[in-house]
């Protein structure tokens, strides 16, 4: 037990809980979401609408989410995984029959009093029902076949439902998040191997079913496939987004252009610049120096997380983390190998960077789960 633990355990619980935080990973967390805000005053022209004001007063509705989490006992949440899980399905379900419509996708909710994209929720209670189960499970059952069933319909059900809206990048999200709790449940590797030759496959049989009558993808994504595959084939068309963003990318140089005097976000060039290639604006205006920054904080950020989960004591605990940052690992990577044209559009937000309500405040609970599990671990 070191100095601090000995001294912090004769301060009452309620403070205690609040000693217990890990501060590094909150600091780091917020230094993000400052940055994303920074960078949406610049898109608006030096302006804090219409993106950093709105995305302001979401962040603090979701710091404040985040710390009620990390104060709540873990067993709760634990308790709570399954209700939490069928609750994501329903407003999955509601978006089918319910939901608004916007650029060709029909992914939103209206609840009356906030607008929510369930898919960001799905891939949180994903892993808290995943975590639950393998802690429930015993270790000699985990690979076994009938035992296997379970975890593997509860990520197939909403990881359909999100296809179906149709969100391919998120639905891949969901379906990578879920298979790595379960890798790190102790499932063998060889289930993982077979899956893998199982979806070489499905690419293939989603490449051959192109212009037939069982096309298996919609045209805009196949239109992203060759975008991806050969930019400069519609420079001026399918091409035009990855094209402009590879300009804005490349245009920064070291140290960048300079704090708002990015040019292909200012003279809208860059498609999505608030979302999608908000990155790319960031490469522009700061540079090889600026990107490699958010870079270091995502990996900080990754640090602290997995350095909670190798410090749980309980499988849940450590399931859980380590699914979340999985998931925050994920949503960053294809981001950054989307916008800089190694890997096809798929519409992946930069986390706590992009503007958008429900990606935030989802992810700033995630972080909750994980303080939440940080500050109640046996010490």
């Amino acid at each position: 037990m070191s100095y601090l633990e000995y001294n912090v355990k004769y301060v009452p619980s309620g403070i205690r809980k609040l000693l217990y935080l890990n501060w590094p990973l909150i600091l780091l967390v917020t230094a993000v979401c400052g940055l994303g805000f920074l960078m949406l005053y610049s898109i608006a022209g030096g302006s804090a609408d219409p993106w950093m004001r709105p995305q302001l007063q979401r962040f603090g509705a979701g710091f404040a989410l985040m710390m009620i989490v990390a104060l709540v006992p873990i067993w709760f949440w634990r308790n709570m995984s399954v209700l939490a899980y069928l609750i994501s399905l329903a407003l999955l379900v509601a978006v089918e029959f319910f939901g608004e419509v916007g650029m060709g996708a029909q992914r939103w909710l209206n609840l009356g009093f906030i607008t929510i994209q369930p898919s960001e929720v799905a891939k949180i209670t994903l892993v808290m029902v995943l975590a639950a189960y393998y802690d429930w499970l015993p270790g000699r059952k985990v690979s076994h076949p009938f035992w296997m069933l379970p975890p593997i319909l509860l990520i197939v059900l909403p990881t359909v439902l999100v296809l179906a809206q149709p969100n391919l990048g998120t639905s891949v999200l969901i379906l990578v998040t879920g298979a790595t709790v379960m890798f790190c449940a102790g499932v063998h590797w060889l289930y993982f191997a077979t899956v893998i030759g199982s979806v070489a496959g499905a690419v293939t049989a989603v490449m051959q079913s192109r212009g037939t009558t069982w096309q298996l993808l919609h045209d805009y994504q196949y239109r992203r496939i060759d975008t991806f595959l050969d930019p400069t084939s519609d420079p001026m068309g399918a091409g035009y987004n990855i094209t402009q963003a590879t300009i804005a990318l490349g245009s920064g140089g070291w140290t960048g252009r300079g704090f708002m005097q990015g040019t292909q976000s200012r003279l809208n060039f860059l498609p999505e610049k608030q979302t999608d290639f908000i990155f790319n604006t960031l490469a522009e205006e700061f540079g090889f120096i600026g990107s490699m920054t958010l870079l270091v904080l995502y990996a900080l950020i990754l640090i602290f997380c997995f350095t909670a989960a190798i410090q749980q004591k309980d499988k849940y605990s450590a399931l859980l983390i380590s699914g979340i940052s999985m998931s925050f690992f994920m949503l960053f990577a294809v981001n950054m190998l989307m916008v800089m044209g190694l890997a096809p559009v798929v519409g992946v937000p930069l986390p706590l960077v992009s503007y958008g309500g429900s990606a935030l405040m989802v992810l700033l609970v995630g972080f909750g789960l994980i303080q939440s599990a940080h500050v109640h671990r046996p010490r």
